[in-house]
């Protein structure tokens, strides 16, 4: 006999609904959504999608009407919770677009609970458009079966970030000039943590300065090669991850 097919089938699309998902709700969804799962994906009715929202967890949907330009989705069962998420934020200068939307997206993928953009003298940016770090951000969760996302933060000096830091949360400050051990940092120091990542003149004398002299700050090292603002990023996240975060289990 013909084996039975997994159901839901594991290629099942995946789609981020912003608003609160629970079963026997049905969707309508058109615009950018309708359109990769129509013309992209070419769904038909009976068709599985499965659905996550940032707040309860994924669910498994049915295609239960598709017209040309939009389509409706009942939702059948929950697959699983929202993901529990380790107490980690990534403080990041603003650094060149593409660059920068890529960094948000591998704090996405590794697993950073809030992403917070912090505006130092050095950096050559001085915007950031949220809505964009967003959207990178939902299609890393979509791609990589994330059923929760990072919140970003609003654009924040970084002498006013250093002024509000809370007491309770270790500021892992990845100094180019140099620093103690990440990991030995990491094991004495368990708990809610931050890493502060420079832009890509690196920090002046008076921030390298203002960050040491916050009772919460511990100057680090990635090691014995100056790194490139995105790709400190996702090294020091992955040390973190690897000695303190949710990669142990």
């Amino acid at each position: 006999m013909p084996a039975t097919p997994a159901w839901p089938p594991y290629s099942a699309p995946r789609l981020f609904i912003d608003q609160e998902l629970s079963e026997g709700n049905s969707l309508h969804i058109d615009g950018a959504q309708a359109h990769y799962l129509l013309r992209v994906m070419r769904v038909k009715s009976g068709d599985a999608v499965k659905l996550f929202d940032d707040k309860t967890g994924e669910y498994l949907a049915v295609i239960s009407g598709a017209g040309k330009r939009d389509l409706t989705l009942t939702i059948e069962a929950k697959l699983r919770e929202r993901e529990a998420v380790p107490d980690l934020w990534l403080l990041q200068a603003p650094i060149k677009k593409d660059r920068f939307n890529w960094i948000a997206e591998k704090a996405c993928e590794l697993g950073v609970a809030q992403f917070q953009p912090v505006l130092t003298s050095r950096c050559v940016v001085d915007k950031v458009k949220e809505d964009r770090l967003r959207s990178h951000m939902i299609d890393a969760a979509e791609q990589c079966e994330r059923t929760a996302l990072p919140e970003i933060a609003p654009l924040v000096r970084l002498q006013e970030l250093l002024n509000k830091w809370p007491e309770g949360r270790r500021l892992f400050f990845c100094d180019e000039r140099g620093g103690g051990s990440f990991p030995e940092a990491i094991a004495d120091n368990i708990g809610p943590a931050a890493i502060l990542i420079g832009p890509e003149g690196g920090f002046t004398d008076q921030e390298n300065a203002a960050i040491r002299a916050c009772e919460q700050a511990i100057p680090v090292s990635l090691g014995p090669r100056i790194l490139r603002a995105d790709t400190a990023a996702v090294a020091a996240i992955s040390v973190w991850m690897a000695a303190e975060g949710d990669w142990q289990s």
